[in-house]
């Protein structure tokens, strides 16, 4: 099996296998596995059987390469099938092999030919779509007060506007992550995951136009682009939320960014994917207070010798 590396310039052609694509983690966005590609990994991917066949590359050989689920636009390999594909992948494990799998196909199954491992950090947090642009109930009273703050001051006095992302405003929205970032540090280790993502975000904004399933939006404040957020396809039902960046000067922002996403370029689907926590306190603590529905758990099929 030959594997090359994949980028956005592959979109149209590969969009095809991802039509019936039913695993509910992020990961298996199309979108999204192109974008994240750095000095420190990249896509591939073999086209084999019907099936596309994704594996991520590291560059640090101490760092083990895995594959995806295979993604077939008709069918679901068994655990045996994985096993015997392994090889001919040259790797000896999966990654981000759903829940979901583990339980059609039943764990004790998957044990005959894998040691299962859970990816700790990457399991993600799924919600209902029109709760995040309606916050209703008391569950979400103080995120619609933040939201409130927000508009009265902004949106009611016209000095903030949301405008979908695209050609016009690239540059700025690139120079906000920009700003963003020195504000965290996210450059100060390479190897960091804010340093990865910002790679991943800068790819999507500069592909935005070749992803044909995504969708950006940014918000000015006082002429100023300060915050924008990228989704896109993951199945028929669910969409993810990959990148969602605001200043936290502004009050209220990151609510109203939120809902209006949802509201909008999230709105063909049932379901947001706000992806996982990447193990980071702040960040868990902050997606556990939306409230998810429900979580899609993460695993690692490791191969047994």
């Amino acid at each position: 099996m030959e594997f090359s590396t994949i980028t956005p310039a592959d979109y149209a052609r590969l969009t095809p296998y991802f039509q019936n694509q039913r695993h509910e983690l992020c990961s298996y966005s199309l979108a999204s596995i192109l974008v994240w590609s750095n000095p420190l990994h990249h896509p591939c991917a073999a086209e084999a059987d019907g099936a596309l066949y994704v594996r991520t590359t590291f560059t640090d050989k101490r760092r083990k390469n895995f594959l995806f689920l295979p993604i077939h636009p008709s069918r679901e390999y068994s655990p045996a099938e994985l096993a015997a594909l392994l090889p001919r992948a040259g790797v000896d494990r999966l990654g981000f092999v759903t829940d979901a799998y583990l339980k059609r196909w039943g764990k004790d199954a998957v044990r005959e030919h894998f040691t299962i491992r859970s990816m700790a950090g990457y399991h993600d947090y799924v919600y209902v779509t029109r709760e995040l642009a309606e916050l209703p109930g008391n569950r979400f009273h103080k995120k619609r007060n933040l939201l409130r703050q927000f508009m009265k001051k902004y949106l009611e006095t016209g000095r903030a506007a949301a405008e979908p992302m695209g050609p016009k405003n690239r540059a700025e929205v690139l120079d906000f992550l920009e700003a963003w970032c020195r504000e965290r540090d996210c450059d100060q280790t390479p190897e960091s995951s804010m340093a990865c993502e910002k790679i991943a975000a800068q790819n999507a904004i500069n592909n935005l136009e070749k992803l044909s399933d995504a969708r950006g939006l940014a918000v000015r404040v006082d002429g100023e682009v300060s915050a924008f957020g990228i989704a896109a396809r993951v199945t028929d039902t669910m969409g993810a939320m990959h990148f969602e960046k605001a200043f936290v000067r502004h009050k209220g922002l990151y609510q109203y960014l939120d809902s209006e996403c949802a509201r909008t370029i999230l709105a063909p689907y049932e379901w947001t994917n706000k992806e996982s926590d990447m193990g980071l306190a702040g960040l868990r603590q902050a997606k556990r207070s939306y409230m998810p529905a429900r979580m899609v758990r993460s695993y690692c099929l490791l191969a047994k010798t």
